[in-house]
């Protein structure tokens, strides 16, 4: 057996692989659909999911779609420009700001 058909024997960790990889093993797989839009943290969740491997550890419990925390951020700006315009007062359109500033360092952290 030489170096590299060892390599190829042992499987990289998923976590350790890049975008492209992730996409290349879920196109083997074959049973996942849109493999070229999704991001990283897609590409993980869903062979894992067809894996059966569950997500066990802090690590799991922490991690955070950015694109959801982007939608609540849309969903919250609309709010706030409601709020504006009907005059609510300066205290809830505070409010409204305070949120989405938060959302949005959550973002910034989990990218």
């Amino acid at each position: 057996m030489g170096k590299k058909e060892k390599k190829e024997k042992k499987e990289k960790p998923l976590d350790r692989m890049t975008a492209k990889e992730l996409r290349e093993y879920a196109l083997t797989l074959g049973e996942i659909v849109g493999v070229h839009g999704m991001n990283k943290e897609e590409l993980i969740a869903a062979i894992k999911e067809i894996k059966g491997i569950s997500d066990e550890g802090p690590k799991a419990a922490k991690s955070v779609n950015v694109r959801e925390l982007k939608e609540k951020i849309r969903a919250l700006r609309v709010q706030k420009e409601a709020a504006r315009a009907s005059q609510a007062g300066r205290k809830a359109i505070d409010i409204f700001r305070k949120r989405i500033n938060r959302l949005k360092k959550r973002t910034r952290k989990a990218a």
